[in-house]
């Protein structure tokens, strides 16, 4: 086990030396959610007048919905490093050397929490200056950061097992395409849940991006429901656990096609 957590160390500070050096990373990928945040929600800023919405302005209702929305999206782009490793022959090395597999795994990961921390209080800060107030205070941001760490992870997890069986960017790109809209708006991410349809609602609770807002939005209220926030993330951290696992399985996958 201390092995495991030495090699995973290691391997996450690596990724972010990678970061470090090309920091304008990060700010790529705050494009899209600045979009999301400073446009789309003055676009639709009097969705909140439709009866059954609450009793919320639109850009705090969808700032928890754009960080989650924001982990979702760059985690899925997680397996490309070890599509990178692959192409340049680093994979190789590695699995040549004594570093444990779940550790390259957990490396991947770790910058990604590191990224979404980041980018989630960012998203937060700019949701502030328009006018989002957020009545649960620390406890309320903590849980926001825990929910996008969690889904960031599982995505991240998912990215880097497509990698592994794929071999290419290009399958890799297409299925996270394939699985991210669709997950994206069957959920409450930009719609009151009692707004939605009745099957959307009904396969929302199914869908971990929807576990990730409900979550995220609950805990960030007065007087939030501890128990519904508990619950969405203790699924959100079971499959995160059940994913890093798979995906560090991946690779007797791979080993066995090289």
């Amino acid at each position: 086990m201390n092995t495991a957590v030495t090699h995973s160390s290691h391997l996450a500070v690596r990724n972010l030396r990678i970061l470090y050096r090309q920091p304008v990373y990060l700010a790529f990928t705050l494009v899209q959610p600045m979009v999301w945040l400073l446009l789309f929600s003055q676009l639709f800023e009097r969705v909140v007048d439709l009866p059954g919405f609450g009793d919320v302005s639109y850009v705090a209702y969808l700032a928890p919905g754009v960080i989650v929305m924001t982990a979702m999206m760059n985690a899925g782009w997680a397996g490309t490093s070890l599509v990178d490793d692959m192409d340049r022959g680093v994979m190789d090395r590695y699995l040549a050397s004594p570093v444990r597999r779940v550790a390259i795994i957990n490396g991947i990961l770790a910058y990604q929490a590191a990224v979404t921390v980041v980018q989630s209080l960012i998203v937060l800060g700019v949701a502030l200056a328009m006018g989002a107030r957020y009545d649960a205070g620390a406890n309320g941001v903590l849980v926001v950061l825990a929910a996008a760490v969690l889904l960031a992870v599982i995505f991240a997890a998912l990215s880097c097992a497509a990698a592994l069986l794929m071999r290419t960017q290009d399958a890799l790109i297409g299925i996270f395409q394939f699985l991210a809209f669709p997950l994206l708006f069957v959920s409450s991410t930009l719609m009151a849940q009692a707004l939605l349809p009745d099957w959307i609602g009904t396969v929302a609770e199914y869908n971990p991006v929807d576990w990730a807002v409900v979550a995220s939005r609950e805990a960030l209220v007065a007087s939030p429901d501890w128990g519904l926030v508990g619950g969405r993330i203790a699924l959100l951290a079971a499959l995160a656990v059940v994913m890093t696992w798979l995906s560090a399985r991946a690779f007797r996958a791979y080993q066995r096609a090289v």
